[in-house]
């Protein structure tokens, strides 16, 4: 009797140890790989590329218990049935793991790729949320044919049903590609400034399944349907370069001296190039007189700055630098004339 309750312990706690033996070794693997994510994010050269490692968190240790249990599940006595069962939802969870594996592999990698090389694809929510659509569907159709249920059935319904959702969803499906067309043609990417011809701007945030989120000056964040981004012209300031020419224009009055203006204003604009956060200082400031206005000699000075917004600061400084500079030599700014009709009858009246 006591023989035969140490056999049933043996057989009861063989498969029990080995899967406890799979759970701490995949449990040691998990542990070991937070040490490596540290030291390879703590080299510089490599850090970018932990998110591999980063992507098999979790999922290790699941593999490894899965492992387990299906290393030992011929070894017990289970009903057909339920054997094969077991079998099916190890599957599942495998099958599973490795979808989500793929999913974070793909989407950092992009994320990588993108921000190495500024010709490819710019990762949004949107382009993040389609490649996960891609891949888990990809993932779906694997699992299900791996536990036996033919998917050639549920292709075909899918076709057909896809007819009625296009309808249904007339809207967003608009807006969806729209927004893949953004995406794809690069013309607007996070980070860009832009104008639209309706006045709204600033900086772009994301492209998401509907919307492209704004995000203006003042730290408001707009909301603009994908569909009327594509059918709307706008201004991309950084698409090319985000350096830009900064026209200023000023009118000086006929009695002033051109030459002596125009070496004092290239002075000052060279100094607040230099001085002032958002001036291109490798740049040469040049001037070019307009008209001949009706009380005005006008002229436009041309600076350079880094980015759209630095035109802000920049002119300030330089009407600033302009007003003070310009008192202390003499220039005299234009203004318009006084009506001459009216100061005959203003000195007669004081007659």
């Amino acid at each position: 009797m006591s023989l035969v309750n140490w056999n049933l312990i043996a057989k009861i706690s063989t498969p029990i140890g080995l899967v406890l033996l799979a759970i701490l070794i995949g449990l040691f693997i998990e542990n070991r790989l937070k040490y490596w994510i540290k030291k390879i994010d703590d080299n510089i050269p490599f850090g970018q590329y932990s998110f591999i490692l980063k992507s098999f968190e979790g999922i290790i240790f699941i593999w490894f218990t899965v492992g387990g249990i299906a290393l030992v599940l011929p070894s017990i006595n289970l009903p057909i049935s339920l054997n094969i069962l077991i079998q099916k939802i190890l599957i599942v969870i495998a099958l599973t793991m490795a979808t989500i594996l793929a999913s974070r592999l793909a989407v950092n990698s992009i994320q990588v790729y993108s921000l190495k090389h500024e010709t490819t694809v710019s990762l949004t929510s949107l382009f993040e949320y389609l490649t996960k659509v891609l891949i888990f569907s990809i993932g779906f159709l694997v699992i299900i044919q791996s536990i036996g249920i033919q998917i050639t059935a549920l292709i075909t319904a899918f076709g057909v049903g896809s007819l009625s959702i296009g309808l249904a969803f007339k809207n967003t499906l608009s807006n969806l590609i729209s927004g893949v067309n953004i995406i794809v043609s690069r013309k607007i990417r996070p980070g860009d400034y832009i104008k639209f011809q309706n006045g709204e701007e600033g900086y772009v945030v994301d492209v998401e399944l509907k919307y492209t989120l704004i995000k203006d000056i003042y730290n408001n964040v707009i909301v603009i349907p994908n569909g009327q981004i594509i059918d709307s012209s706008f201004q991309n300031y950084t698409l090319d370069n985000p350096q830009m020419l900064l026209p200023i224009k000023i009118g000086i009055s006929y009695d002033n001296d051109l030459v002596k203006v125009e070496e004092i204003t290239l002075t000052i604009a060279e100094n607040i190039l230099n001085i002032i956060q958002g001036g291109n200082k490798e740049f040469k400031p040049f001037l070019r007189y307009d008209s001949f206005d009706y009380y005005a000699i006008n002229l436009t000075v041309y600076l350079k700055i880094n980015e759209y917004l630095d035109r802000l600061l920049v002119t300030h400084e330089f009407i600033k630098e302009i007003h003070k500079v310009y008192k202390q030599e003499k220039i005299i700014l234009a203004f318009p004339l006084i009506n001459p009709y009216l100061k005959i009858n203003d000195s007669l009246e004081n007659e």
